[in-house]
């Protein structure tokens, strides 16, 4: 059955920083989702103005994105209709443009027609998104014992391999055929992001009003199983999990929607829950519409020892914890032989796509 998602304000936050740190853990041990709201920065003028200059970016021709391609080896850069989900086996229809901080003088799209500020409106975003997610992830450190600045130094962007990204997405527009068929009985329904976890410690997702779709899975217990996407692959009707066991999050500009990454789960031995979610397609009644979306995911540097407090599970570099993450996903959701697998893991980012 769907799991209501929390809503917890951070209005008043140095006064109420108790109270919203335990409706935090809460939300994180129970539900593994929930939205912020009422928070100082970013404002929901700070988020309407990066949609906006997100906007503008895909308007661009693709010969112009096209001078800073994605490469899977940096994570960094533009594509289109490249990232095949293993839960579908297609493409998501969608470009996006993943940025990290440490390239921002070298692989960040710059001298843009009409976009003279893209580098520094982006980096002034990008600065209150990575702050935000280390007043959270303080929450989190404190709960598991640790002194409150552990997660951000282990996310501290001065190094040159800091590894969190910020990721400006844009769904296409649908045609109504795709939507239709979206809500037909007969064969796998298509999707705009196929079902999956993210792989991070914490992902802080942006959608825009009118974009809904988004929808979370609940009853993951440990990182390492994938028993709520076999579920959601393989139900009956070719549908996967009913759509009565799905929890939608309504798109609302402004608001922050978080979810535990696989890292956090493993890191906290599996005390706090990092769900299966996926974008369905629209509505016949909403076709003709694209969707955007912007999320930051927050990963440690590369060479950051991930361990839990009981020590649950071995210790693992952050690095290889994702590439290990990326073949248990694989092999779960597509049964791969060896040589398809690594021909797969080498067309996959180094981390998971956002919804």
């Amino acid at each position: 059955m769907p799991r209501p998602i929390p809503k917890i304000s951070l209005r008043d936050f140095a006064a109420r920083r108790a109270e919203i740190g335990a409706q935090i853990i809460d939300a994180a041990e129970n539900v593994g989702f929930f939205i912020l709201v009422d928070q100082e920065r970013p404002s929901k003028q700070d988020i309407e103005e990066m949609f906006e200059l997100s906007t503008k970016f895909f308007a661009l021709p693709d010969e112009i994105k096209g001078q800073w391609p994605f490469v899977r080896e940096n994570n960094t850069g533009w594509e289109r209709d490249a990232q095949v989900r293993p839960s579908t086996g297609v493409a998501d229809p969608k470009e996006s443009l993943q940025l990290q901080w440490f390239r921002r003088n070298t692989y960040w799209p710059h001298d843009l027609p009409n976009l003279p500020d893209f580098e520094a409106r982006v980096a002034r975003f990008h600065t209150q998104v990575h702050e935000l997610s280390m007043d959270i992830l303080s929450f989190f450190a404190v709960a598991l014992g640790w002194p409150e600045g552990y997660f951000r130094e282990a996310h501290d962007l001065d190094h040159g391999d800091a590894l969190s990204t910020l990721r400006l997405l844009r769904y296409h527009a649908q045609d109504g055929v795709g939507a239709a068929k979206a809500t037909s009985t007969s064969g796998p329904p298509p999707m705009r992001a196929g079902a999956h976890a993210d792989f991070d410690v914490l992902t802080l997702l942006f959608q825009q009003t009118g974009g809904d779709g988004l929808e979370v899975l609940p009853g993951r217990e440990a990182h390492g199983t994938f028993d709520t996407l076999h579920s959601a692959m393989s139900g009956s009707g070719g549908k996967g999990a009913t759509d009565a066991e799905w929890t939608p999050v309504p798109a609302q500009t402004g608001e922050i929607t978080v979810n535990i990454g696989d890292m956090l789960m493993s890191w906290s031995d599996d005390r706090f829950k990092s769900l299966i979610h996926r974008v369905r397609m629209p509505n016949p009644s909403e076709s003709g519409k694209p969707r955007n979306s912007m999320a930051y995911f927050t990963q440690p540097r590369p060479q950051v020892i991930v361990q839990g407090p009981t020590r649950k599970y071995a210790p693992m570099t952050a690095q290889d914890y994702i590439l290990s993450a990326m073949r248990k996903y694989y092999k779960a959701t597509q049964g791969q032989n060896e040589e398809s697998q690594t021909k797969a893991e080498k067309a996959a980012p180094l981390v998971a796509a956002a919804a």
